[in-house]
């Protein structure tokens, strides 16, 4: 079966998409896409001409098309609509988040509840989906033990993202962040990873605070990213709230998990309130870590298999 993934390239994006895409087709072929105004702001009824308006110095999409095309980001939704129809609806589209464009489409829309949207082709899920597996993280565990091993337990990873539009991360937020840890430690160590996105002044708040402490791993960004061996060999884990994939891996990766809540729009506060009232997440510092959810807590299996049976009833 041939298929596309196609994103504009953000990094939340590019893992929701790969996740799926690949799970379902093995080699499936990622298209990083440029779309630029007016192609942007064309109206439905013409955006088969989308790929008139595509960026040539990135990807570009020609036949033969493919079986299967998954698209995360809004932009990427007006290019997999596209396809589809070039294909004369050959093409299955299945779009991850709210497309922002008419459901009807796409033979399926992933979209997280928070998102607000509801259909017939529709499959609502507690948090994004991810290409966090069981046997990726235990790889993972094996290649960071003897790295994190020396560490105490109880053993917590700290996730690290950084400001939004309207929510900065800054060295207040971080030195917040270093006294809520302090208080919930218990005597065990600390592994924390900043992101690209995260603010130089939130990395020197947080060597500053825990100068000199041999129970405290920080990444410096030189070698190998730690990311997913913290995920696979913490005893429970704080992500920031700024970033929801990093908060969906957290609650899925079968350990108690907290968020450090720096604020958001309207969609991330649903989100964060959505995991807060089914008990799979606490924010940080108000209560004890709660029980690890389980499986129950990745949605990534249960969209897998939806677009497998939509593959299988196409016969693609």
């Amino acid at each position: 079966m041939k298929a596309w993934w196609i994103t504009t390239g953000e990094a939340g994006f590019r893992t929701q998409a790969r996740g799926l895409a690949e799970a379902v087709a093995p080699g499936a072929e990622e298209k990083t896409i440029g779309l630029k105004a007016p192609w942007s702001l064309a109206p439905p009824s013409l955006w088969r001409l989308t790929l008139m308006g595509l960026d040539r110095s990135k990807d570009v999409l020609t036949p033969p098309w493919p079986d299967l095309v998954v698209s995360c980001g809004r932009r990427a939704a007006k290019a997999a609509i596209a396809v589809k129809r070039a294909s004369g609806g050959r093409t299955l589209a299945v779009h991850i988040q709210n497309p922002l464009a008419p459901l009807r489409e796409f033979d399926l829309v992933i979209a997280m509840r928070h998102d607000g949207i509801d259909g017939p082709n529709v499959m609502q899920i507690e948090t994004a989906l991810h290409d966090v597996t069981p046997q990726l993280l235990a790889g993972a565990g094996e290649a960071w033990r003897e790295r994190l091993g020396h560490l105490p337990r109880p053993l917590t990873g700290v996730l690290l993202g950084g400001s939004t539009r309207r929510h900065p991360f800054g060295k207040e937020q971080a030195n917040d962040l270093a006294a809520r840890l302090k208080a919930v430690r218990d005597g065990g160590g600390l592994a924390i990873t900043p992101s690209r996105r995260t603010p130089p002044e939130v990395k020197a708040a947080l060597r500053d605070a825990f100068a000199g402490d041999p129970g405290v791993y920080l990444w410096d960004e030189q070698g190998d990213n730690p990311y997913r061996g913290i995920l696979a060999l913490s005893d429970r884990l704080v992500a920031t709230g700024d970033s929801v994939s990093m908060v969906s891996e957290a609650a899925a990766s079968g350990h108690p998990a907290a968020v450090f809540d720096l604020g958001g729009g309207a969609r991330h506060a649903r989100f964060i309130q959505n995991l807060v009232d089914r008990r799979l997440v606490v924010r940080l510092g108000e209560g004890p870590f709660l029980p690890a959810a389980g499986e129950g807590t990745n949605a990534t299996p249960a969209a897998i298999e939806a677009v497998r049976r939509l593959v299988e009833a196409r016969g693609a």
